[in-house]
């Protein structure tokens, strides 16, 4: 009877756990609903910023360069580690560490590498091995554009003072709710467009007042949104992914109680049998007696 015991106090706790991940995933699929479209409806505008940006620097003599648009030699890199507060959401957010790792490891191998963590999960796992320079945890307690704003004009400034050669951004894209794509973007210096891009931009547009006033307006706003679209992308990616952790977690749970059920049937039906035989034997033997 410990056995039968020991089996209804597992299909009571894996039941508990099939519930509680049934509710984790409706919940993720509520919230995921409203992040799809908001990365969705943004992402056109900030693409084609982007490309207006581009076309615009491209086309413009290199006296009037922008400082965020500065080619220097590579010898300070900052990493922006773009994760989620909470886990249970698979591999969402080893991914980051180990793509950041990567870069540290690999790609900026002999350059100075720091990393700004912007989620407390990779920030954590990040912090044992690395120092974080800073870290932003409770800017998904109410995302909204003037803090992410902040963010990346903390970034601007560190790239212009000189801190810094090179900003990346490291991050799931969101693709659909079972598929997030790690994504190396680059920040800063702003990547130069090709020449046949800019010498599309000059004859397409006319510029008022002129081009050098526009691109001084244009970049902050273009990289605030660069910014902003990519932890708008990780936070959709990261409910998908949970949603589908959650999922897959319910089908294994619902798996194995229906397993521990069906083994406890049988350890039920073999004591009931034993214990039928028991008084069978002992009948025959008071009849004998």
């Amino acid at each position: 009877m410990a056995n039968l015991k020991e089996l209804r106090s597992r299909i009571t706790s894996v039941s508990s756990t099939m519930q509680i991940t049934s509710a984790m995933k409706m919940v993720s699929a509520a919230k995921l609903n409203r992040a799809q479209n908001a990365i969705e409806d943004m992402r056109p505008y900030a693409e084609k910023l982007t490309e207006l940006l581009q076309g615009l620097s491209a086309s413009m003599d290199k006296d009037t360069d922008s400082p965020y648009s500065d080619q220097r030699e590579i010898k300070n890199v900052l990493v922006i580690a773009i994760s989620s507060n909470r886990g249970l959401a698979g591999a969402f957010n080893t991914n980051i560490v180990k793509r950041v790792r990567n870069l540290m490891q690999e790609t900026y191998a002999d350059k100075s590498v720091d990393i700004i963590a912007i989620g407390k999960k990779a920030g954590d796992v990040l912090r044992k091995n690395n120092d974080i320079k800073e870290s932003y945890t409770d800017i998904y307690d109410d995302l909204s554009y003037e803090d992410v704003a902040e963010i990346a004009e903390h970034l601007m400034e560190l790239f212009k003072s000189g801190n810094y050669d090179k900003i990346e951004l490291v991050y799931n894209s969101f693709k659909n709710a079972a598929t997030q794509i790690v994504t190396t973007e680059q920040f800063l210096p702003i990547k130069p467009a090709s020449e046949k891009e800019g010498e599309g931009m000059s004859s397409d547009y006319i510029f008022e007042p002129n081009k050098i006033e526009i691109v001084e307006d244009l970049i902050p706003k273009s990289l605030k949104i660069q910014l902003f679209k990519a932890i708008r992308d990780s936070v959709a990616s990261e409910h998908g992914a949970r949603m589908t952790a959650m999922h897959k977690a319910t089908d294994n749970a619902t798996e194995l109680r229906d397993d521990l059920k069906l083994s406890y049937n049988k350890a039920r039906q073999a004591s009931i049998t034993n214990e039928i035989l028991e008084i069978v034997a002992g009948a025959e033997a008071l009849a004998d007696s």
